[in-house]
């Protein structure tokens, strides 16, 4: 026995598969967009967090390098001074 379903129906549950079948793409393609956006947004984070920590170390070279000036007048009297006390 046939059964007879009305065309109505069909037509919507036709309309519906088509509906999901043509929007795959689009959303396939959305998704690869989210995913590259994303991608360059970490890779974006990541370079100011490496730039961040290269200011870090060039203040801290900077920092001992000023240092070291400064403080190469003391260690030559220093040496002078023990050189005056322990005369060989």
């Amino acid at each position: 026995m046939a059964t007879v379903v009305n065309e109505q129906i069909t037509d919507a549950v036709t309309q519906t598969n088509v509906k999901v079948v043509a929007e795959a793409p689009a959303i396939a393609l959305g998704n690869v967009y989210q995913t590259a956006a994303h991608s360059t947004g970490i890779m974006f984070e990541n370079a100011v967090n490496n730039q961040n920590q290269q200011n870090i170390l060039g203040q801290a070279a900077t920092t001992q390098g000023v240092m070291q000036i400064y403080s190469m007048d003391t260690v030559a009297d220093a040496i002078s001074i023990a050189q005056m006390l322990n005369p060989s």
